[in-house]
């Protein structure tokens, strides 16, 4: 297996640093209007904030080279998982039961989701002027 093909386990993670950078940058803004535009651009969370979504553009660009895109886009929902711990660990948010099956039950459709290959592939072809095939 080549190494790109752990790539994808890249997007969750950096998709949940995204979500934690954000929420600290709104947790520690000031002023209205224009001051407020001012500190949430030139903070340094949000500056991480950018710096972590260009590596997850980098990242997703070369996941779809690798996965059709109906198995790629399921997997960035662990991100709603990794949410949870962070937001444990870092903010002392509290985890429900209900949560945790909400989260299985995600992990659950995301693996029907990347192994439902049942042996037989349909490709719709649609030309640019719209035909269906």
């Amino acid at each position: 297996m080549k190494a790109g093909h752990f790539l994808w386990l890249g997007m969750p993670v950096l998709s949940t640093l995204s979500q934690l950078f954000i929420k600290l940058t709104s947790e520690r803004l000031t002023g209205s209007g224009w001051i407020w535009l001012e500190n949430t651009l030139t903070s340094r969370w949000m500056i991480a904030v950018l710096g972590v979504e260009i590596a997850l553009f980098f990242i997703w660009m070369r996941v779809l080279t690798e996965l059709d895109l109906s198995k790629a886009y399921p997997l960035s929902a662990i991100s709603y998982i990794l949410i949870l711990p962070t937001g444990w660990l870092v903010f002392s948010e509290s985890i429900s039961a209900l949560q945790l099956v909400g989260s299985g039950m995600i992990l659950g459709g995301v693996w029907l989701i990347s192994t439902g290959d049942n042996g037989r592939t349909t490709r719709a072809v649609w030309t640019v002027g719209g035909d269906r095939p």
